[in-house]
């Protein structure tokens, strides 16, 4: 269950059209993460304009990529990287988006290539990356222990999430895919920090 001692904050793409941050941050928003990439050639087109807004506006930003398991993953961090360029000491972790499976590579070919992609973006960005899950994929899909690596766990519905296999814990929490934010149009992805933001804009 949230609290109201926890940031709170959300995460966007194109399909929130264009945002609002101004009026954003006037509700309440501190954070805010949004859509860079996907796969190994996809830029979002909002997200140098969602990049730049989110700055302007005074809400701690960060970029996340979506993840392809049937993608190459130093493709598909290259991609990540040349659309964020480069990270200030006060832009959130870099994050890896993985929640859905295509491919016929087993569970250890996922996992090996996903630490792939977190080490080239590691090395590019200086920054250690946050890995976005659901309890449910990651047990059946990756099962594997990326403990080191910052958790935001996306599960709705419930007064506190489950927790994904090789972690004690959750950093960010999605908590709904269905909130409604003053500057944003239609649905949008609430989440939660639960521990001190600090820990996620410095290198």
């Amino acid at each position: 269950m949230t609290n109201n001692n926890q940031l709170q904050g959300i995460d966007v793409s194109h399909y929130q059209g264009t945002v609002d941050w101004k009026k954003v941050k006037a509700a309440g928003i501190a954070f805010a993460y949004a859509k860079a990439t996907d796969g190994n050639t996809y830029t979002d087109p909002q997200f140098h304009t969602n990049w730049q807004g989110m700055q302007a506006a005074g809400i701690l930003r960060g970029a996340y990529h979506f993840y392809e398991t049937n993608d190459d993953p130093i493709t598909q961090a290259n991609n990540f990287i040349s659309a964020v360029g480069s990270l200030s000491a006060n832009d959130l972790a870099p994050v890896v988006d993985i929640e859905i499976f295509k491919g016929n590579c087993g569970s250890n070919s996922v996992a090996a290539n996903l630490q792939i992609w977190l080490d080239t973006v590691e090395k590019a960005l200086g920054r250690t990356p946050m890995i976005y899950t659901g309890p449910s994929f990651w047990n059946q899909t990756i099962n594997a222990d990326f403990s080191k690596y910052p958790l935001w766990v996306a599960e709705y519905g419930v007064t506190t999430p489950k927790i994904p296999f090789g972690w004690t814990g959750w950093n960010f929490w999605q908590y709904s895919e269905g909130g409604n934010v003053d500057g944003v149009t239609g649905d949008v992805d609430l989440d939660v920090c639960a521990t001190s933001i600090n820990a996620f804009i410095q290198p």
